[in-house]
């Protein structure tokens, strides 16, 4: 047995369920739950019509075995999009891949990257690789890191910032030993979104390091400010970076388009990482299949349901915040589906209570993050994932006021 397994450490949702194991919520409430960050809007009709129609055809369905770097329709589809959305021409054939998910792909890029060896070599784990991850954070990152063999460094949060990311923290020995560095913009869970000073501040190190910086942008759809959030690669050209060195954005149709369940995104960026990426994956099956990419194609050709999208989200969350402000730290964030909410004492303990006594399951912010200087940024907070319908969720935020209020 892979030996690395062992250092792996429950998934959050896994945590959930031991933290509520023995609790009888109030059967006077339906059970609503706010803790998983799964689209709940209903899928664009077009996406199940071309999903079923592309069943029916031969050999292009379910007849044939599919390529792994993708059919070029799709490739293409997707460097249209990378114009129309960041103004970016990117070459299909060679900077652009598509994956079964934004949370496959970050988890293989590290495998595809990382080179464990230096510690292998000197017996001395001081001088083994890093991957920095941001804190509060996707778990995928420090799984991936675990399993490739490197050791994951999480870099502290700065709550006066919105969670920004406290780069000045890391040391210049960590930076050395650094192979592979993940940023999650917009993030998850705070929704905050990097400015191109700090894109820049990173390509600086990247260059000076030669670390692979992998963009996380799966959010990137849904936002509450006039102009969309920045990403990796629009920043990058901004800088003056067309070649994209050794950055790799990665993003995915789930939230965009509500649709979880096809397992469908596509990564952009330096065509000699996208090269080696390509060949890990041939060897480890990662081909999606044609009926997905038929239905990817007509999803990532169309913006107007995206738009319907967003303003389902903006007026949920115009409804919603304000009713939890009045009881919570909480503030409309700049991107994504989440509130990221201070509560007073423990989150575990708030999370357990709000589930017994009024059927609500949020997350507690501890279990998305690690200790840091003797300090786990994510205690004291709670996300809630406002996925459902705009009725449900303000039936929890309700709930939830109703809540706090009851224990002051």
């Amino acid at each position: 047995m892979n030996p690395l397994l062992s250092r792996l450490q429950p998934y959050p949702f896994e945590r959930l369920r031991q933290l509520f194991a023995g609790v009888q919520p109030d059967p006077a409430y339906r059970p609503i739950s706010l803790g998983i960050g799964e689209p709940k809007h209903p899928t664009p009709a077009f996406i199940g019509q071309a999903f079923s129609e592309a069943v029916q055809r031969v050999p292009s369905g379910l007849a044939a075995y599919p390529a792994t770097a993708g059919e070029p329709a799709l490739r293409q589809a997707c460097a249209d999009w990378l114009q129309r959305r960041y103004r970016l021409t990117l070459d299909p054939a060679t900077q652009i891949l598509p994956v079964n998910g934004s949370r496959e792909a970050l988890f293989a890029l590290a495998q595809t990257v990382v080179d464990p060896q230096p510690a292998a070599a000197s017996g001395d784990p001081a001088r083994g690789a890093l991957v920095i991850c941001p804190n509060p954070f996707y778990q995928i990152y420090e799984g991936a890191a675990l399993l490739s063999g490197a050791q994951p460094y999480f870099v502290a949060a700065d709550p006066a910032r919105n969670f920004a990311q406290d780069w000045d923290s890391v040391p210049e020995s960590v930076w050395a030993r650094t192979q592979l560095l993940y940023v999650c913009s917009p993030g998850n869970p705070t929704g905050a979104v990097m400015p191109l000073s700090e894109w820049d501040r990173l390509f600086r190190l990247s260059e000076r390091h030669g670390f692979v910086i992998a963009s996380d942008e799966c959010y990137s759809e849904i936002y509450f400010r006039d102009e969309p959030p920045l990403g990796g690669l629009e920043a990058a050209m901004a800088l003056g970076r067309p070649d994209f060195r050794n950055l790799i954005a990665l993003t995915s149709l789930s939230k965009r388009s509500n649709v979880p369940g096809m397992r469908s995104g596509f990564v952009a960026g330096d065509a000699a990482l996208i090269r080696q990426f390509l060949l890990y994956r041939t060897y480890h099956g990662s081909a999606m299949s044609p009926v997905v990419q038929s239905a990817s194609i007509v999803a990532w050709n169309d913006e107007d349901h995206v738009v319907a999208n967003r303003t389902q989200y903006r007026e949920k969350f115009a409804r919603v915040t304000p009713m939890l402000a009045e009881v919570l730290d909480v503030a409309l964030p700049d991107a994504g589906f989440y509130l990221w909410a201070g509560v007073d004492g423990s989150d575990t303990d708030f999370a357990r209570a709000l589930y017994a006594l009024y059927n609500v399951t949020v997350l507690p912010g501890s279990f998305l993050a690690r200790e840091v200087a003797g300090h786990n940024p994510g205690a004291g907070r709670i996300r809630m994932a406002l996925v459902a319908e705009s009725a449900e969720c303000e039936e929890a935020a309700r709930r939830i006021v109703a809540f706090v209020r009851s224990r002051t």
